[in-house]
């Protein structure tokens, strides 16, 4: 929501020979006799030292997006978004009062249907309203940087945690990695934490999103992720500053990279692939969204390029599938968003955060969804719900995913129940998760026996 190895230096603009085919495609007319080009389902092309397991995700995901371009009967993977920060320390959150253990609504799925989702995607970001990056206890990959053992800092670890449970299953055997039972005394509070279990095997694959405070922020808590709280509402050249090479705006980005770098390296060495999904509805009006939205299009691609180079080209993961999710343009709150496109080289899979239309309201009066899932269409790669308040299959939509067949469909933190009190927007009935959870068209987590989709096979060494 609202490096090892050598750095390469890549120039900001996008080409024309870019730019011209993304403008004859949006002239083109409607047409029956039009079919879309296939997307390529080989990672490697995009990172030639790709790891396996990141391959073979993306080439699952681009094979559903292929069916769905040729016409062919296709399923659509569901997802959970989950804010560990909130479920633990936020007693405000959700659809009782009171903390929650983490991974309250992976398993709240569960609660509802008697299946997980296939997709989990945590937020490292952005804190929670504490002083300086911190992780809760001591890890191997902390640094003096990354203070140790401090309050209100455990979800970091519950972050990567979670991923490894869903990746390679909970409760499992000692492996190398942290709580592989899935439960610890928090070194800080001395609370009791206990991850969902899911079976003990591979339940699904995993996504992170970096709701990152400004650079320099001292403070890091989601008040620090917006624009208007940052020094770019104030001094207009400060995001250019924080893309410019040598200043010390650019240095305090590459500090924040480096804590996120930190945490895909532990699941790196796990063999965890990561669907990475940063700097999100970039497209938001000036002013309105996070500090790195509605900014100059050439400064936000610079941006991203130089998260890539940081993360793949110094830092060295390769477990990385990026994706690109603007904001639904809808004119008033996002804008069209192709002029921030960081280009094909950057981005394997592309997405839509969605909030401009709900199943009673679509926007233009169209097809729900159908205006993101065809103007997504362009960029000749897998295409996903990145966030929704809603399910996709409820009483008022029920053929959503028969019009817009989406890769993937990740459902927003607490919105998954009908009764929130954090969220009044929250429409989802235990009605309408049992109608997505329980389609054909629906891939869930979990034994293939649930699923419908053998998760093994892509978690195979």
């Amino acid at each position: 929501m609202r490096m090892r190895g050598r750095v390469r230096l890549i120039g900001a603009g996008i080409s024309t020979a870019l730019l011209a085919p993304l403008a004859a495609w949006a002239a083109w007319p409607e047409s029956a006799e039009r079919k879309p080009r296939p997307v390529p389902t080989e990672l490697a092309a995009r990172d030639p030292e790709a790891t396996p397991a990141a391959r073979r995700v993306y080439a699952m995901l681009a094979g559903l997006e292929n069916d769905a371009r040729r016409g062919k009967p296709t399923r659509t993977v569901i997802g959970q978004h989950i804010e560990l920060q909130n479920e633990r320390y936020n007693p405000e959150y959700g659809d009782y009062r009171g903390t929650k253990q983490p991974g309250y609504y992976y398993r709240k799925a569960r609660d509802i249907t008697g299946k997980l989702p296939g997709f989990v995607e945590v937020d490292l970001g952005p804190g929670y309203g504490q002083e300086g990056w911190a992780v809760g206890e001591p890890r191997s990959y902390s640094r003096a940087s990354w203070p140790s053992c401090r309050a209100a800092w455990g979800y970091a670890d519950n972050a990567v945690d979670l991923a490894v449970g869903v990746w390679a299953g909970l409760p499992r055997e000692e492996d190398g990695s942290y709580h592989p039972s899935g439960t610890y005394q928090d070194c800080a509070s001395g609370t009791r934490v206990s991850l969902p279990h899911n079976g003990g095997a591979p339940a699904g694959i995993v996504g992170f999103s970096f709701h990152q405070p400004y650079p320099g922020s001292a403070v890091k808590g989601f008040e620090q992720t917006l624009h208007r709280n940052s020094p770019g509402a104030a001094d207009p050249d400060w995001f250019t500053r924080v893309v410019t090479q040598g200043s010390a705006e650019h240095k305090d980005l590459l500090h924040d990279l480096g804590y996120l770098a930190d945490h895909l390296q532990y699941l790196a060495d796990l063999g965890v692939p990561v669907l990475l999904r940063p700097y999100h509805e970039m497209n938001t009006v000036p002013g309105k969204g996070f500090w790195w939205a509605g900014q100059d299009p050439a400064a936000y691609r610079k941006l991203w390029r130089i998260t890539y180079d940081y993360l793949v080209g110094s830092r060295g993961l390769h477990n990385l599938i990026f994706v690109w999710s603007p904001n639904s343009w809808d004119g008033t709150f996002g804008r069209e968003p192709g002029d921030h496109y960081p280009g094909g080289r950057y981005v394997d899979i592309v997405g839509v955060d969605d909030y401009s239309d709900t199943p009673s309201r679509p926007f233009r009066g169209e097809t729900w969804t159908e205006v993101w899932y065809r103007g997504l269409e362009r960029y000749g790669k897998p295409r996903i719900m990145a966030e929704s308040f809603h399910v996709p299959l409820n009483s008022q939509q029920k053929r959503t995913l028969s019009a817009t067949p989406w890769v993937l469909w990740t459902v927003w933190g607490q919105s998954l129940t009908h009764d929130n009190i954090s969220s009044p927007r929250a429409k989802n009935t235990g009605a309408d998760v049992q109608r997505t959870y329980a389609s054909p068209q629906v891939i869930t987590g979990g034994g293939d026996s649930m699923s419908g989709f053998d998760w093994r096979s892509l978690n195979k060494t």
